[in-house]
């Protein structure tokens, strides 16, 4: 059952108030649907509070903007303002300081959790000896000239490698020609434009083409 006029009156009366911000009938409406307002009853009250003068209102076009009379309000001098701040700062920073505790107690719980338990470490420990074997293992075969790969599956390998080899010199070459042709006739430095794109040579990183290609020419003379 909807409220009585009067009442719907001291409902919207008050909750414009309470916002103290520009309205308009359909924020009114919508919030107080919890009071089983229909819009057009929302309206009304708005209406008629604007005409006893208890809210005021401004019109863009066809929209009624309502607001809150501010003349209603205690409104704070320069000294309370500033002591409004000064308290404002004060509470930020005790915000700051609870915000810093709670990360600093977040990433212990977050580190106590990233230990491993006594039966990880057994585990792990295990694992680590069964791997310590086998190597030791392959140690001593490798002492007593015993051959692990066979020639087959040297071959094999040496060939996905050339092959790999192949690829990366040709995206190599086909980087440089795509790039001379974009820097040719561009304004820019080729250098800044490099570092711009966040484009790096094999030489940026450290790593040298020629090395990995002598690796099959020095795995061929080990034979």
């Amino acid at each position: 059952m909807a409220p009585k006029a009067d009442n719907t009156e001291g409902i919207v009366h008050n909750f414009v108030n309470e916002q103290n911000r520009p309205l308009n009938v359909q924020n009114a409406a919508d919030a107080l649907q919890k009071f089983n307002l229909k819009k057009a009853a929302v309206q009304k009250a708005l209406d008629n509070l604007c005409d006893s003068g208890k809210i005021s209102f401004k019109e863009y076009g066809k929209q009624k903007i309502y607001l809150a009379r501010q003349d209603q309000f205690d409104i704070p001098d320069t000294e309370e303002l500033n002591r409004m701040k000064e308290e404002n700062a004060n509470l930020q920073e005790k915000l700051n300081e609870q915000k810093k505790a709670i990360s600093e107690v977040e990433a212990e719980i977050k580190s106590l959790q990233s230990n491993l338990t006594m039966e990880e470490i057994h585990a792990k420990e295990s694992k680590l000896r069964k791997e310590v074997d086998e190597m030791e293992k392959k140690l001593i075969k490798l002492r007593e000239g015993v051959t692990l790969v066979s020639p087959e599956e040297r071959k094999a390998i040496e060939g996905l490698y050339s092959e790999a080899l192949n690829q990366w010199r040709r995206r190599k070459r086909m980087f440089r020609d795509v790039w001379d042709a974009i820097t040719e006739n561009s304004p820019k430095n080729p250098k800044e434009f490099k570092e711009e794109l966040g484009v790096e040579y094999d030489e940026d990183v450290g790593v040298n083409f020629q090395s990995f290609a002598d690796l099959i020419q020095h795995g061929k003379k080990c034979r």
